[in-house]
């Protein structure tokens, strides 16, 4: 299980350097492992990347991140409070986690430019910026999911 576990790791950043967004690289690499299939998850995850639609607010790796802990633990039953709670609870963990490895979720803060302005993007994109910080809080973000135990299906 500790070698599908890094390889799922590997495969969120590996999806992220084909081209696709924070968000949907996080999501997609683990969707396929609680039933929903990877094209569904890369079009959910879709308007995440860039910190939420390119508005440099949360960063989309940890939005990915937060759509994987309500597949494994959210609930489809109004009434189901435990889920609720458990899926709230790990959030937060989660969010703790991510920051005290980034010292921020927002998106425009760990890239160091908003990338919501012209400006901002442009800099982004001449510097490379996305490219060299962003693999690695896709990694974080992986990582703090199997830390969690909240990534590849553990046999229960």
């Amino acid at each position: 299980m500790a070698i599908e576990r890094e390889c799922t790791v590997e495969k969120a950043v590996s999806l992220f350097k084909e081209g696709f967004s924070c968000s949907q690289a996080v999501c997609a690499a683990y969707a396929e492992h609680y039933g929903l299939n990877r094209e569904t998850a890369l079009m959910i995850s879709g308007g995440f990347g860039g910190g939420i639609g390119r508005m440099g607010e949360t960063c989309g790796a940890v939005c990915g991140a937060i759509m994987v802990i309500g597949l494994k633990h959210g609930s489809v039953w109004a009434e189901d409070k435990e889920a609720k709670q458990k899926t709230q609870s790990l959030v937060g963990k989660f969010a703790e986690k991510f920051k005290s490895r980034n010292n921020t979720i927002r998106c425009r803060e760990l890239l160091g430019c908003d990338i919501s302005t012209p400006e901002g993007f442009k800099r982004a994109m001449d510097e490379k910026i996305i490219p060299t910080r962003c693999p690695k809080f896709v990694r974080d973000a992986a990582e703090i999911l199997e830390i969690l135990d909240c990534g590849v299906r553990s046999e229960e």
